[in-house]
């Protein structure tokens, strides 16, 4: 939210009675030097990461990462506002990767295929941890 001039002209007022009218143009002074040394090192930054990004730097759109643009009861309001169909369609052509992955799979000869076949070591192993893994209670009324 921008500084309007009736709060700028109130915080010059304070300034005077604190600091007082004489130490003021020392006190501008240093505000002065700090506000050039922030554009300085604000500049440098820009220069290195055009220097490191080389031509892709003139590419981005950098008013997309302004946080001020993040107004997240728009976003919510857009969220709400979307049709579901829209929201929908990309989990729906997921669910429909998965039915046809597990009907190739259903289809597939009863041998297992060598690389997800375990040899007899491992088969065994499996077992005996599956064994004494102690079972969760099954609560019927949780449920």
């Amino acid at each position: 939210m921008p500084m309007g001039w009736d709060e700028l002209a109130i915080i010059i007022v304070l300034a005077i009675v604190i600091i007082g009218p004489s130490r003021l143009p020392e006190y501008a002074a240093k505000l002065a030097r700090g506000i050039r040394q922030m554009r300085v090192l604000a500049d440098g930054a820009k220069s290195t990461l055009k220097e490191q990004m080389g031509p892709e730097f003139e590419d981005v759109n950098w008013r997309q990462y302004d946080p001020r643009q993040y107004d997240p009861r728009r976003i919510v309001r857009d969220a709400l506002r979307e049709p579901i169909e829209t929201a929908w369609n990309p989990v729906r052509d997921e669910i429909a990767g998965v039915k046809n992955s597990a009907a190739e799979i259903g289809r597939a000869p009863d041998a297992p295929s060598e690389d997800l076949a375990l040899d007899a070591e491992t088969q065994a192993r499996v077992e005996d941890v599956t064994a004494g893994a102690p079972r969760t209670p099954y609560d019927a009324d949780a449920t």
